[in-house]
């Protein structure tokens, strides 16, 4: 390259895609097809399928939900980093310990609350396919249950690490999302 022209940063590495996020990428392409059915016969075809809308929509609640597994695996949803730069790392340690045991058991409870609501809706039907409610409902429950299983291992995880460690993956998980 030309010595004055700076080099571009690569900023969207997809080196970090493990067996885990197969599910998201489902999810997301059947999703973008969907829309662009959708799209397509609405105005192309100036005439709208009545069920791209409806399955749309679950699949992005779906989206959101499966997707959460990924954003907990990479450490991205938001926090509040504040306070862990002014801490001591054993004390950083700790508080990110106790939140990770307290994000495993929202998640849990999360999935038992949706395995209620997947066993209550299990008889009603989508409005536009014959297909059951309940579906999206186990899907979301399975989505909790892994996000669970995730901040669990994580909580395990954080044990064997020294409080120095710890800092240093926030910090660089900080310096990532930006």
């Amino acid at each position: 390259m030309n010595k004055n022209t700076p080099e571009l940063e690569v900023l969207d590495d997809i080196t970090d895609i493990k067996w885990i996020d197969g599910p998201v990428f489902i999810v997301f392409w059947t999703l973008l097809i969907i829309v662009f059915i959708q799209f397509f016969s609405r105005y192309v075809l100036n005439s709208s399928l009545s069920w791209t809308e409806e399955i749309a929509r679950y699949l992005l609640i779906l989206l959101g939900f499966v997707g959460s597994v990924t954003c907990i695996r990479k450490r991205s949803h938001i926090y509040l980093e504040f306070f862990y730069r002014f801490l001591p790392p054993t004390v950083v340690k700790w508080i990110v310990i106790i939140v990770s045991f307290i994000n495993a058991a929202f998640f849990t409870y999360a999935g038992v609350l949706s395995i209620e609501l997947a066993r209550r809706t299990h008889h009603q039907s989508m409005t536009s396919i014959d297909l059951p409610k309940g579906i999206i409902y186990w899907i979301v429950a399975a989505s909790c249950f892994a996000m669970a299983l995730v901040a669990l291992w994580e909580f395990i995880s954080l044990f064997r690490k020294r409080g120095e460690d710890v800092t240093h993956e926030l910090e660089e998980t900080i310096v990532r999302s930006q």
